[in-house]
């Protein structure tokens, strides 16, 4: 089973937004990030005390769990990734509508962790799905999915349609957009 990531494309007229126009979308994703919790170890419990009264990430615009994949819009794998959970870790994400975002949150999560060198662990999630913010420790604490959150919500402001959408050469096949973007 073929792995890679897909480069993520919406249509050719999404690059032709007004620069303002950007700025509202990217805001709007900044602060309404629903999160899709992929937790498979203990890195699970601290997202969950993230989550709760005393940290309160929802005041940062992140409400925290999602009835499924498809409503949304940013997926924290917690914990370590065995090699047979990955396809499943895979076929969510591609469940996630655009835009998506992905944090890798604990040190199985990035790399392995303490079980790197067993023969059934995903040597980090990203070789399965394009991770965003990799936060650190084992397990790591509330406030360092709180960083995480911010740093992601900093890389959302500052992106750029054109960028994070590559348009395909197909969907540049309507009458509308040349793929030299002048249009007809």
């Amino acid at each position: 089973m073929d792995l890679t990531p897909v480069k993520p494309s919406l249509g050719p007229l999404a690059r032709l937004a007004p620069e303002p126009m950007k700025v509202v979308l990217n805001w709007g994703r900044r602060y309404s990030l629903w999160v899709f919790n992929f937790g498979l170890a203990c890195c699970a419990i601290e997202f969950i005390a993230a989550s709760m009264a005393r940290h309160d990430f929802i005041r940062l615009g992140v409400i925290p769990f999602a009835p499924g994949p498809r409503q949304a819009d940013l997926m924290v794998v917690a914990g370590t990734v065995t090699d047979k959970m990955a396809p499943a870790v895979k076929r969510l994400y591609e469940q996630m509508p655009e835009p998506k975002y992905v944090i890798s949150f604990g040190a199985c999560a990035n790399c392995g962790g303490p079980y790197w060198d067993s023969y059934a662990v995903t040597k980090g999630v990203d070789q399965i799905v394009p991770v965003d913010v990799y936060v650190p420790g084992c397990p790591p604490r509330p406030e360092a999915l709180m960083q995480g959150i911010l740093t992601l919500q900093e890389k959302i402001a500052a992106e750029s349609t054109t960028e994070r959408y590559a348009a395909s050469p197909a969907a540049l096949t309507s009458g509308l957009v040349t793929p030299d973007g002048t249009g007809r």
